[in-house]
């Protein structure tokens, strides 16, 4: 398979790091996870092998900084489609950001997600996982969601939406129309939001 055209990254003393996580996210946009290979991205880069390592122990050190990079490009992107509105429909924009962002995105989808060992750990909280609590809370806030209600109730929300693309990019939904993905997305999640506002 022919290697995707990446632009040679110029950088100034100091800026390694930054410049082997940008050739990072160009390699893996079309190619996934699979498509960063450390030797790969220090050529693009235009330095020897040798010099990564001054700045990332190892490719899943790599991997796991591209992913944040992605993640809050995610996030925001969520964030955008979001606002301003009331909190229910900030809700279901949130999710809907993220079923499109995977759909749009699908090399960096997989690097963010599907190989959660690549997502840091210790207090690092993924960026869309920070956005849809925001969310969350907003309902609360307006009175929408009970306080009792709110504990926990983004996993089901986040389960939902990243099942749903997992079955969009590589499940049954693969083959259907993109209008018709896209109603079941919203369906999907007007579901999950009618269920989580339930009494």
């Amino acid at each position: 398979m022919p290697q995707p055209s990446v632009a040679r990254a110029s950088y100034h003393h100091g800026n390694l790091r930054s410049a082997l996580v940008e050739v990072g996210l160009e390699l893996t946009r079309t190619g996934g996870a699979s498509a960063l290979v450390l030797r790969d991205v220090a050529r693009h880069a235009g330095v020897s092998p040798s010099a990564t390592y001054r700045h990332f122990a190892d490719r899943e050190s790599l991997l796991a900084a591209v992913a944040t990079r992605i993640q809050d490009r995610m996030a925001e992107q969520m964030r955008v489609d979001a606002a301003p509105r009331t909190a229910r429909e900030r809700l279901r924009a949130v999710g809907l950001g993220y079923i499109g962002f995977a759909l749009q995105e699908p090399g960096w989808f997989d690097v963010a997600f599907s190989d959660l060992s690549a997502v840091p750990g210790g207090d690092h909280v993924p960026a869309p996982l920070t956005a849809l609590v925001g969310a969350l809370d907003a309902l609360v806030h307006e009175g929408s969601l009970a306080p009792a209600q709110r504990p926990g109730a983004e996993w089901p929300c986040w389960s939902a939406v990243h099942g749903f693309a997992l079955l969009a990019l590589r499940g049954p939904l693969r083959s259907m129309p993109p209008d018709a993905v896209r109603g079941a997305a919203e369906r999907t999640v007007d579901a999950i939001i009618t269920g989580l506002l339930a009494d």
